[in-house]
């Protein structure tokens, strides 16, 4: 039987943007529920397909939104936070030559897509695509590919 790490009433936070998957009421699906960092308190918890718990936390900031949150997208609220500059998708350059045991494997200027967001570590790491090979860089060694769809698309998530 699965364990549910916290409790009704609960404070947490998610650790990364929520966005509508289509099941939720009244918005678009891909649009954005929950910004990374927001803290909220678990109001119910369920099981999806048998092996995943899902917890329904009540959002409080504007919108006043409960949203249906996976175990791994939650921490405790008085756990330690570090917000991170990047998500997964989001597309990126190096500000540094990146190597692998003394080969080049990414140039400076370098644009590569964000896959995973390593928190467990300061500071915080990314694993990042870089044509078919993915590496391990920190946030410090990066910083946001501008291309004029993602200003487009950056503007209208700061709108939200």
């Amino acid at each position: 039987m699965l364990q549910p790490l916290f409790a009704c009433g609960d404070a947490v936070r998610v650790v990364r943007n929520i966005r509508n998957d289509g099941t939720y009421p009244g918005q678009p699906a891909g649009a954005l529920l929950v910004r990374r960092g927001s803290i909220g308190y678990v109001r119910h918890i369920g099981v999806f397909l048998q092996d995943q718990l899902v917890y329904s936390v009540h959002f409080l900031e504007p919108g006043q939104r409960i949203v249906g949150c996976r175990e791994v997208e939650l921490i405790s609220a008085d756990a330690p936070w570090i917000p991170n500059r990047f998500e997964r998708g989001d597309r990126v350059i190096t500000l540094r030559t990146l190597t692998v045991k003394g080969t080049v494997a990414a140039a400076i200027s370098a644009v590569g897509e964000v896959m995973a967001v390593i928190r467990d570590s300061t500071p915080i790491h990314y694993h990042v695509l870089f044509g078919k090979r993915v590496l391990r860089v920190p946030e410090e060694a990066l910083e946001p590919a501008v291309t004029s769809s993602s200003s487009a698309l950056h503007s209208l998530e700061e709108s939200c």
